[in-house]
C-alpha cells in the first residue's frame, strides 16, 4: 500500500505579518469610526437640531401672541429665541429661529445673535454667526449669495430687510454696474473719498478671515475702537460661518445694509412682504 506523503505544515506568520495584520485591522476600525462619526456629525445632529428648532419656532411664536405690549426690545435670554431669519434666494422655506448667543447649545438650535452686538435694524452691526455642515447647517449655502440678495430679519414688531453689500471686486464700477440694478438701488459700496476708503473701506459683501479676526463684528468691522459715534454708524448685518465646508480653519462673513423696514400690521406674513419687497 502505497503511503501518502503528509500535508506540508503551515507555517507561522511571523512578527512582521502579526503587525502588519494589527495595523490593517487597526485602521479598518479607525476607518468605521470616523464613518459613524461624519455620519453623526451630517445626519444625526441635522436631526436633533431640527427638533430643537422646531420648538423654539413655536414657542417664539405662542410668546409673541401671548405679549400684547409688543415689546420693541425685548429681554435676550441666552439660548433663547428673539427673532427669525429668512434668506428669500435660499427659497420660501428657509427660516430659522435667532437665538441669544453663540455657545454650543445655542447654535445647535439655530443661527445665534453675537452678544452685545446691536439688535436688528438698529445702527452697529448686528451680527449672527450659523454652522454650515450638521446641527441643521443653516449657512451651509452662505457662500452663494450675491451682491444686493435680500436677508430678511422678523422681530415681534418690524420685518428688517437687509441687502448685501457689494463684494470686494464689484466696488470699482459699482455705479455704473450692478449697482444701476433695481434690487440695490439702496445699496452702496458705503466707501468715503479718503485714500483707505473711510471708516467702512474694508466692508465688503463677502470676505474670508481668521478665526482670530472678531472684529468683523465690531461695531464698524475692522475696528475695535468707535471710529464713529453710534449715531453715525451704518446698520448693518453680518452673518459668520465656518469655511471651507468640512473645516474651521477660516471664517466666511457676509455683510449686508439695512434698506427697508417694516412695521409689521395684525395679520401681516413673510408672503406678503416678499411682494413689496420684489422677492416673491
Amino acid at each position: 500500500m502505497a503511503i501518502l506523503d503528509a500535508p506540508p505544515r503551515k507555517s507561522s506568520p511571523g512578527p512582521g505579518a502579526k503587525a502588519v495584520r494589527t495595523v490593517g485591522e487597526l485602521l479598518i476600525t479607525a476607518g468605521l469610526v470616523v464613518l459613524l462619526f461624519v455620519v453623526y456629525e451630517l445626519y444625526v445632529t441635522d436631526i436633533f437640531s431640527a427638533q430643537k428648532q422646531a420648538t423654539a419656532s413655536a414657542d417664539l411664536d405662542h410668546d409673541w401672541s401671548q405679549d400684547p405690549g409688543r415689546e420693541l426690545h425685548p429681554e435676550l435670554i441666552d439660548g433663547k429665541a428673539f427673532a427669525k431669519l429668512y434668506i428669500p434666494s435660499f427659497g420660501a422655506d428657509y427660516h430659522f429661529t435667532i437665538q441669544e448667543g453663540t455657545d454650543a447649545a445655542a447654535l445647535e438650535v439655530g443661527p445665534g445673535h453675537y452678544k452685545g452686538t446691536a439688535l436688528p435694524g438698529e445702527p452697529g452691526n448686528f451680527s449672527i454667526a450659523g454652522h454650515r455642515v450638521g446641527k441643521g447647517a443653516p449657512f451651509n449655502d452662505l457662500d452663494l449669495l450675491n451682491s444686493c440678495d435680500a436677508i430678511v430679519v422678523e422681530t415681534q414688531t418690524d420685518f428688517f430687510v437687509y441687502r448685501v453689500l457689494p463684494h470686494a471686486d464689484e466696488t470699482a464700477n459699482w455705479a455704473s454696474g450692478k449697482g444701476k440694478q433695481p434690487q440695490c438701488a439702496k445699496v452702496g459700496t458705503l466707501r468715503t473719498n479718503a485714500p483707505d476708503g473711510g471708516p467702512y473701506g474694508q466692508t465688503t459683501g463677502r470676505e474670508i478671515v481668521y478665526p482670530t479676526q472678531g472684529d468683523v463684528v465690531a461695531p464698524v468691522p475692522h475696528h475695535t475702537t468707535d471710529v464713529l459715534a453710534p449715531a453715525q454708524q451704518v446698520a448693518l448685518l453680518t452673518l459668520t460661518t465656518c469655511h471651507p465646508q468640512f473645516s474651521d480653519r477660516q471664517r466666511l462673513i457676509v455683510h449686508a445694509v439695512l434698506t427697508n423696514q417694516f412695521p409689521k400690521t395684525p395679520g401681516a406674513t413673510y408672503a406678503q412682504l416678499l411682494q413689496a419687497i420684489g422677492e416673491a
